[in-house]
């Protein structure tokens, strides 16, 4: 028991240490952003002011449509996660399920897509919806993130879930008169919860950070995304606005913090029962 419990304060020590360089950055981006500007830089640095301010935070507000760029970036990453959880569930059950000509040799075409980088698809893909007359709106960025590398990702974590599923809970559907939709939708589809739950961590974070793909075909700044509107607060010489920036930038972080923290535990145990541990 002494040697069981000095491994895990050993265990626990050795990942506060490692933790130190993930939390102590944005621990300073959180309590740089309460401060005034003439203390960000202050020399010798200090983690705390004796001045709190928010003022940076209202700037935030004040100096471009921050609220509106906040809703573009919430509502694209919701529509995103629940077209990449329908599409990845169902072709991850179809995948793992369905006996057909070619199954593997098409899912490992489907598997390359995690292999090519967006830089390489870019002109294709802008050239694609100009033709189409969607530059400039949101269409792009929710097609692309839903149907392109995050949903490759996402079918692979369903199919590996699905194939570790045991065949007997789809036969007793079977006997209950069930088809394959609905034994996807009544027997598959809540079992597999916790790979959902990382699908939908992933997915979301995926289209939330998303930065090169906004700034290629969005132009008008009531549409822009969080990653893309950080870099707007500059001043009047170009330079960065270091408090505004950094409120900004903590608005833009917490929510997927929280959201982590309160899910971590259906993320991690989604990725170990889909091989991914």
């Amino acid at each position: 028991m002494r040697t069981d419990r000095l491994r895990s304060v050993l265990l626990v020590a050795a990942l506060g240490v490692l933790a130190i360089p993930f939390v102590v950055p944005t621990v300073w981006m959180v309590a740089a952003s309460v401060k005034p500007l003439a203390e960000i830089f202050r020399a010798p640095p200090s983690l705390w002011t004796d001045s709190p301010t928010l003022s940076a935070y209202r700037e935030a507000f004040s100096f471009q449509p921050f609220a509106q760029q906040y809703v573009n970036s919430v509502y694209i990453a919701v529509l995103v996660t629940l077209i990449t959880l329908l599409v990845s569930s169902l072709a991850g059950y179809a995948f793992a399920r369905i006996r057909f000509p070619g199954a593997n040799a098409l899912f490992l075409v489907v598997l390359t897509g995690m292999l090519v980088p967006s830089e390489v698809t870019i002109v294709p893909l802008f050239q694609l919806f100009t033709s189409a007359g969607l530059i400039n709106t949101h269409w792009p960025l929710i097609l692309v993130t839903a149907l392109a590398g995050p949903g490759v990702l996402a079918t692979f974590i369903m199919r590996q879930f699905f194939i570790a599923l045991p065949v007997e809970l789809e036969e007793a559907g079977r006997l209950d008169g069930l088809g394959r939709p609905a034994i996807w939708w009544r027997i598959c589809l809540p079992l597999a919860r916790p790979a959902l739950s990382a699908v939908a961590i992933l997915t979301f974070l995926a289209s939330w950070n998303l930065y090169l793909e906004p700034t290629v075909y969005l132009t008008s700044p009531e549409l822009f995304t969080l990653p893309q509107a950080l870099t707007r607060f500059t001043d009047s010489y170009g330079g960065p606005m270091w408090n505004t920036q950094l409120a900004a930038a903590t608005m833009t972080v917490l929510p997927m913090l929280v959201v982590f923290v309160v899910a971590q535990r259906h993320f991690v145990e989604g990725l170990s029962h889909s091989g991914l541990k």
